[in-house]
């Protein structure tokens, strides 16, 4: 059963940039910002106050792997 919130296409390609962008993260200012926003809101990325730059989560590398990757869990 799917139980999982609906990505949109732009924040599955912005949660794909993500896991792309690995430990350096992606930057607050970029055009996807506002995906990243709601991705940190359903926990598939975290931001640090720091630097202002937004990481992905475990939560959000099980998600790019049966999202993206189509892996089975």
């Amino acid at each position: 059963m799917w139980n999982e919130p609906y990505l949109e296409s732009c924040c599955r390609s912005a949660l794909h940039r993500l896991k792309l962008s690995g430990q350096a993260g992606r930057p607050a200012g970029v055009g996807d910002a506002p995906c990243l926003h709601r991705l940190e809101g359903m926990g598939l990325a975290s931001s640090s106050g720091d630097d202002q730059r937004y990481t992905i989560t475990t939560q959000g590398h099980a998600r790019h792997r049966t999202e993206i990757l189509k892996q089975p869990t």
